[in-house]
């Protein structure tokens, strides 16, 4: 467990010394360098007595119970809820921040809610939630809270969802993930300009992160990547992606294209149309990926699995309601008997679109 220095600081590993007395935080990629009572970029992690600290343990934005569609995994439990949380703060600086209120907060008091690792396992079990997801903001800033709070949950058999960007570096990646057992990654794009300029990272490092997750882990992996007309939909880039995806990674990791709105610092920008969304499914089947999916928009056959065997219909969505479902009890086709990739129960959940606030 974490050794804490108050209620809310936490000691951390992931730092060191510099000669000029500046201390690095080598947590992930962007190695803040800080003085002392510095914080980092994410907001959270700061120089405090010559180590970094993270300041926000056990404190977080708020609780809520949705359908483990939203996160979005599609091939993980499907139908079940999942107890989902996060903090303040983030390691990426994405002009087109969808959670802009929460990820690039600068004031503690947006974490209002406090609950300790085994709180959270306890009130998850206590809801009949199957897993618990790190999310809202991403839980590479809240390392430490978000393993003890993982450690806590496997105590009681609940699974783990990291919702992330996968800007991460090695070391602490390898611990993290041990502690995890799905992940959905925002493949943001697929150029270092678009990382670089919209974001404030590198693509580089993201990928390392999917190869270490698809090769050197058990966790089960989902992609997703926001289409943003005139910076990362153009038909020439979803080719590359694609067959980089399916190269890389295998056919069997699920991409989800999902729709812009202007948000934070890219208000000007249009919507995605539905057509972008259709066109990058389209060029992902095309190139091998097994299981490709749209989303923030209503589509009934683009949000539902298709068996690559014989092409019928396994899994039934409507938003985040199930419909059909065609998988036998170990989680293969029942008309053809070809197994679909995943980690399925016996039963689909039946918690649907329903969001849940819960308060500690």
């Amino acid at each position: 467990m974490t050794t804490l220095l108050s209620a809310d600081t936490a000691a951390t590993r992931y730092w060191h010394v510099l000669a000029d007395g500046k201390v690095q935080c080598d947590l992930c990629p962007r190695f803040c360098k800080l003085h002392e009572g510095q914080r980092g970029l994410c907001f959270v992690r700061q120089n405090l007595d010559g180590q970094i600290v993270m300041t926000s343990y056990g404190r977080s934005s708020g609780f809520a119970i949705d359908p483990i569609e939203k996160k979005p995994l599609n091939h993980f439990l499907p139908g079940t809820p999942i107890f989902s949380f996060g903090t303040a703060g983030c390691n990426l600086a994405c002009k087109f921040c969808q959670n802009w209120d929460i990820s690039k907060s600068r004031e503690m008091d947006t974490l209002m809610s406090r609950a300790e690792p085994e709180a959270i396992a306890r009130a998850a079990l206590e809801h009949a939630c199957s897993s618990v997801a790190y999310t809202y903001n991403d839980p590479v800033i809240f390392h430490e809270y978000a393993i003890d709070t993982a450690q806590a949950c496997r105590e009681l058999g609940l699974k783990s969802v990291a919702v992330t960007a996968g800007y991460v570096c090695a070391e602490p990646r390898a611990e993290f993930y041990r502690y995890m057992d799905a992940a959905n990654v925002d493949l943001k794009a697929f150029s270092e300009d678009f990382y670089h300029k919209i974001t404030g990272g590198h693509l580089q490092a993201v990928l390392e992160t999917l190869q270490y997750l698809k090769h050197e882990t058990p966790v089960w992996l989902e992609l997703t990547t926001l289409l943003i007309p005139g910076a990362n939909d153009s038909e020439t880039e979803l080719e590359a992606m694609t067959q980089w995806v399916v190269e890389h990674l295998g056919p069997d990791v699920p991409m989800h294209f999902t729709a812009f709105h202007p948000d934070w610092k890219m208000t000007d920008t249009p919507h995605t149309p539905r057509s972008t969304l259709l066109l990058a499914r389209s060029i992902a089947l095309k190139n091998g990926v097994r299981y490709a999916y749209v989303g923030n928009v209503h589509d009934k056959s683009a949000e539902s699995t298709y068996c690559h065997g014989c092409g019928k219909i396994l899994i039934g969505r409507d938003w985040y309601e199930l419909s059909d479902w065609n998988l036998d009890a170990a989680g293969n086709c029942r008309f053809c008997g070809r197994s679909c990739a995943g980690v399925f129960n016996p039963l689909p959940g039946d918690w649907g679109a329903k969001r849940q606030a819960v308060k500690f």
